[in-house]
């Protein structure tokens, strides 16, 4: 007889601190975006550029995950994926770099974009691992019943 099957979950501590960078990150955009000195234009871009890289960052997490065993994506929808994505970064960094502010404050929001987006592919990834311990763990009870059931009636 085979030892049972554990099913690897994360810990609630480290599940918090993903959640608590998320964040913290999160905060530190947006109040850098909200007190950004310079013109109601440039704020509005940078604003639409942040949203633009954390939507796909999480396309792009998702993408690379589903195709990690096997390709199930089309190839154009690899394009897509990962031209949006280096479009939305190009484009903000862009945006940052012409930007007529303080070096300061480029430097401020350069970071807090950047921690922004690695704890996108961190929370994506967590989650994402939470959803895959479910279905295998529903999947052994699956098993477990069909072996109870099976048991129960010879």
């Amino acid at each position: 007889m085979s030892s049972p099957l554990t099913v690897r979950r994360d810990t609630s501590a480290w599940r918090l601190q993903v959640w608590v960078s998320f964040g913290i990150s999160v905060l530190l955009c947006g109040s850098g975006l909200a007190w950004l000195p310079g013109q109601d234009l440039d704020r509005a871009f940078m604003v639409m550029g942040y949203v633009f890289c954390l939507s796909t960052a999480f396309a792009l997490a998702k993408f690379i995950r589903d195709n990690q065993g096997r390709q199930v994506d089309t190839p154009m929808w690899r394009v897509v994926v990962w031209a949006g994505f280096v479009l939305a970064m190009s484009l903000t960094g862009w945006g940052l770099w012409r930007m007529e502010i303080q070096p300061v404050w480029k430097a401020y929001l350069g970071v807090c974009w950047l921690y922004l987006i690695s704890n996108v592919f961190t929370l994506a990834k967590m989650l994402r691992d939470a959803h895959e311990a479910d279905l295998l763990e529903a999947r052994l009870q699956g098993r477990r019943d069909a072996m109870t059931d099976n048991t129960e009636t010879q």
